[in-house]
Order: structure tokens, then C-alpha cells, then sequence
């Protein structure tokens, strides 16, 4: 018998079944591995994406300060702006305009009560003569135009207490309606009456914090996104032109960063 050669004894006879047995269970590795990172990845609470917010940084957006408002009829001290921060103590009743009239643009703000029950509002396309009427010592706080409302959450709560009444014609914050001569055509939900268009969600934050509104307003038509999601508007809106306002009604309120972008 012929005796083994020193290399065969040193070299162990399992390793190919070895290896062959790798090459095979290998794959099977690679299939478990996969399943379990799938049943992970499934396994693990899907949050929803955050809301797209639009700042007013972008191209052609322009901010708005001090220079480019004028007190309708109020007191001169009911506005006061500090480092870009527009303070409005609220009384008296009544507007400041911005400098020039707008048609079709879009617009940012960002707004914070100081008070629970808080009123305010942000109007667009004012009418020219309205605005001017007022200016000349006509009645009525307001001119013709469309509000979007600004209201705390409280507002809704003082209101029923003083009144003995239900608060079904409004909202809080997010509604949209004309005032005066202006006529729109509201976006369902509305009003029980149909004059105002009533936000689809309620989705604005309480006094003390900031809000963010963003208005569009094209040829005829109003939008209003609150804190990133679009909830109200209408449209056939006349006059489709006019001046941008800010309301003072009767309680202070904070505006930041207003921007406006005008359209084509």
C-alpha cells in the first residue's frame, strides 16, 4: 500500500464539502437578511410629510414695512412697527392701506394675537373709493372689500356669553366673505346663509402664537392657505382690484413678515 503524500495528509478532506455547502446556503443568508430589514421598514410608524409652507423668499417677492402702509382712519398710535414686528393696539376700529393698489398677486403674513377673543383681519383688493370715503370721515370702520378673517378661538366663546346667541355665521380664523359693495362667489363649506366660505379645517394655533397665512388672489379669484394647508376662498369677485388692508378691531394683534408678490 502506498503510503499518502505529506501535502494530501495536511490538507483536510472536508473542506470542499464545505465550501459547496456555503455556495448553497449562502443565498438563503441574503434572502433571510432581506425579508427581515422589509418587515422592519414596514414594521416602523409612517409619519405624515410636513406641510409645504411658502415663505415669500422666492424670486420677485418683496417684503412690506412701515413705508409702505397709510393709516386710514385710525390714530396714528394704533400702529407701531419695531424691527420689522407691525404691534396694532387695536382701537380704534379701523384700517391701514397699503401704498398702492393691487390686482393680481399673492401674499404671506404671519399673525399672533396677544388675547384670548382677539379680532382682525387681513383685506384684499379694498376698493379705491371706499378706502377714500373713509378717509374723508365717511361712517363705518371698514371699506368694501374682501376680509380674511383673524380671529382667536376665544372669540367664538365671548361671543355666545355677551349675545345669549349661537355663533353659526362665523368661524374662528379662515373664513372669507365680502364687506360693503364687493360681491365673491364663497367656496363651499359656507355660511348657513352662503355669504361666507368657511374653512375646510381648523388648523390655526391660539393667542400667544404665530399664524401663517398665505392669500392668492388671480383675476378674480381668493385663496387662503392657514399654517401650510389650503382651507377657503371664493371667486367672481368685484372689484378685482384695489388696495391691501390691515384691520384694527378692537384688540392687539401682532403682524410679521408680510410679503407680497405681484402677478401677471
Amino acid at each position: 500500500m502506498t503510503s499518502p503524500k505529506r501535502d494530501e495528509l495536511a490538507k483536510p478532506s472536508f473542506i470542499p464539502s464545505l465550501a459547496s455547502s456555503f455556495k448553497l446556503i449562502f443565498p438563503l443568508i441574503l434572502i433571510v437578511f432581506s425579508l427581515s430589514m422589509v418587515i422592519h421598514c414596514t414594521a416602523q410608524p409612517t409619519s405624515p410629510p410636513p406641510k409645504a409652507i411658502i415663505d415669500g423668499t422666492g424670486s420677485s417677492w418683496r417684503i412690506l414695512g412701515e413705508k409702505d402702509f397709510v393709516n386710514v382712519n385710525c390714530q396714528p398710535s394704533t400702529w407701531n412697527w419695531t424691527n420689522g414686528i407691525l404691534y396694532c393696539t387695536g382701537t380704534p376700529i379701523g384700517v391701514s392701506r397699503s401704498e398702492k393698489v393691487y390686482t393680481n398677486f399673492e401674499m404671506v403674513a404671519q399673525w399672533q394675537h396677544q388675547q384670548s377673543g382677539g379680532n382682525s383681519g387681513i383685506y384684499v383688493w379694498a376698493s379705491p373709493e371706499s378706502i377714500k370715503n373713509l378717509e374723508q370721515g365717511a361712517k363705518g370702520p371698514f371699506p368694501s372689500g374682501i376680509e380674511v378673517q383673524v380671529l382667536d378661538h376665544g372669540y367664538k366663546e365671548q361671543y355666545e356669553k355677551k349675545s345669549k346667541k349661537k355663533a353659526t355665521w362665523f368661524t374662528t380664523n379662515g373664513d372669507v366673505f365680502p364687506v360693503g359693495n364687493s360681491t365673491m362667489k364663497p367656496f363651499v363649506p359656507t355660511s348657513p346663509d352662503g355669504s361666507r366660505s368657511f374653512p375646510s379645517k381648523n388648523l390655526s394655533k391660539g393667542f400667544g402664537e404665530w399664524n401663517h397665512y398665505y392669500i392668492r388672489c388671480i383675476n378674480g379669484e381668493v385663496r387662503l392657505w392657514v399654517n401650510g394647508e389650503e382651507v377657503s376662498g371664493g371667486n367672481n369677485v368685484h372689484p378685482a382690484s384695489g388696495y391691501l388692508c390691515i384691520e384694527s378691531e378692537g384688540a392687539p394683534i401682532l403682524f410679521k413678515e408680510i410679503r407680497i408678490r405681484e402677478l401677471p
